[in-house]
Order: C-alpha cells, then structure tokens, then sequence
C-alpha cells in the first residue's frame, strides 16, 4: 500500500466529536467527489465517488449522524488501468436530502445550485482542520518521503481551489495552485510544510513515517556527500603524488639533487620515500616540521624547476 493510501486510512478513522466539524468534513467530501443527479421528475439524489472503502464508510457514517438520510454504497470494478473498485455513497431523491445540500453549500435557501463554498463552514479552527481533512481525502495525494516532498489535493473548481489555498495560508502553509489538464491543483513542495498540514489534518502517524524516513534519507545524502567528497580528495592526493613522482626522477636523472636547495632535496627525498603520503604527512616528516601550505611551496618549486627541463630539451 502506497504511503498516500495508509495516510488517507488513517484520516478516515478520524471522528470529530463536534457536529460542526463533521459536517464542514463532509462538505468538503461532497464538494470534491459529489455530483448532483436530478431525474425526470425533478427529484434530486447525490452521488459521492471514491476508490478509498475506509473513507466511503467515513461518508456513510457522516450522512447517517448527521441528517440520518437513507444511504446506499454501491460497489463498481474498472475495467481499465487499474482494475480497482470504486465506492458509490449514494444518497437517494428524499425530503431531508434538500436540507443537507443546503448546510453543506451546494444550495442556497432558494433551492439553487452554487458554485461558491459556504465561508461560515470553517469559521473555527477545528472546523477548517477538518474542511482541509475532507479535502484531502476526496482529492489528495502525497509521495513518500522516500522519493521527492510532495503534496497536492486536486479539484476542477477554480473557486473552490483559491479557497482550500486561502484555509492553508491560516495555518502558514504557503500552497501554490497551477492548472492541469483543466484541474486545479493546490500543491505543498518542502517537506517541512507537509509535515505540518498532516499534523494539521490529524495523520499523527504518518508524520513519524515520514520523518523517520526524511531522516534515514538525509543520513543517506550526508554519507554519501562525505564519501564522493572523500573520493575526490584522495584521487587528487594520488594525482599530484604521481606528477610529482614524475618530475623529481627528471631532476634527479637530469641534473641530480646536488643542483638544488637541501630544503627542497630533503622535500624530494621524502617524496620518494612515501608516495601515497599526503601534504600534511610529508610536512610532519620534515625537520624541523613544516606546515602544509609550506610543503605544496617547495613540492611546487621542483615542479617548476622540471618543466623548465623540459622545455629546454
């Protein structure tokens, strides 16, 4: 089970003790899964889809407390993609199916359809934790920790996405809204502001998943930095040990070690005494001792005084 699905369990085992905060969830739920069927006879009935089965008992058990409508969920299989099921809650045409649309903002007092969220749904804190829970659950996603930091709820309601941004921004999660294909998507980047809306949102668990996993990563990132870092030091260390073989064996057969300072034969000499030792070591070897910066100087000179062999040859 994908960490996505696991947070969207546990959301679901969610019940707020509050009538208010149920029903500013459940407005959420309707709002991004919901669609209104009227018939011929212009009864109306409400639909409300989801591949989640814990969150269509969530919904189920919601209309029931609430408005004790009678529910139906139906059971579909797709045939294509993935062959998942899909839950129908289904709300059939009755009298107090008008009163729940009305409280949950799809209708105004008038019996109309809106288009606009109902702004005295979430006028509590726990009342807009539970609205951004519903929307998530109708319509949310997030990667693992594992991969890259990203959360996103999706709607096709350009309204409905600046409102869901505008609950974010109360709790200081800064969500930016792009277009896809005609939807709206309202997405969190930094891992930090993913944490903080599972909190909000109540997915305790999930947020020890995926810090435990944030860590294991960043531990991961950290070796592995130390270790190319370390790579390339001794690569280089090796590199300039070879060239700078190569140059005192050419002073040394050429005009031998007799022609150059005694600073920079003994450097020569203990150069060719521990190949693989680095700049510091040599240093520590030199009487008296001398420091790193001092060592490349005189390895430097020999260097210098090679290539002007070189050259004349």
């Amino acid at each position: 089970m994908s960490f996505s699905a696991t947070t969207k369990n546990e959301l679901a085992r969610i019940i707020d003790q509050r009538p208010c905060c149920r029903l500013a969830e459940l407005a959420a739920l309707i709002r991004m899964d919901g669609s209104i069927q009227i018939s011929s006879g212009k009864l109306m009935s409400l639909n409300i889809t989801t591949e989640n089965a814990a969150v269509a008992r969530k919904i189920f058990s919601m209309v029931k407390g609430l408005f004790n409508l009678r529910t139906e969920v139906l059971v579909q299989r797709k045939t294509r993609l993935r062959k998942n099921n899909i839950y129908l809650v289904r709300i059939p045409p009755q009298q107090q199916l008008a009163v729940l649309l009305s409280q949950v903002g799809m209708l105004d007092w008038h019996g109309r359809l809106k288009d606009t969220v109902r702004e005295d749904l979430f006028t509590k804190e726990c009342c807009r934790r539970a609205y951004l829970r519903g929307a998530f659950l109708g319509g949310g996603s997030v990667n693992s920790p594992e991969g890259t930091y990203h959360l996103e709820v999706t709607t096709g309601n350009e309204k409905h996405a600046s409102c869901i941004r505008r609950l974010m921004q109360k709790f200081h999660l800064f969500a930016k809204v792009s277009e896809r294909k005609n939807w709206q998507v309202i997405y969190l980047k930094g891992s930090e502001q993913i944490v903080r809306f599972l909190n909000i949102t109540g997915a305790h668990a999930a947020v020890l998943n995926f810090e435990n996993a944030r860590i294991y990563k960043d531990v991961r990132n950290q070796v592995n930095r130390l270790v190319n870092c370390e790579t390339a030091n001794l690569n280089k260390t090796i590199n300039a040990s070879v060239r700078q073989m190569e140059n005192i064996k050419l002073v040394r057969d050429t005009i031998g070690f007799d022609h150059i300072s005694a600073s920079l034969r003994e450097a020569a000499e203990l150069r060719v005494k521990y190949p693989d030792a680095s700049l510091k070591e040599l240093g520590n070897y030199m009487q008296p001792r001398l420091g790193k910066s001092g060592m490349s100087h005189r390895l430097r000179k020999i260097d210098e005084i090679a290539e002007k062999i070189r050259n004349k040859r």
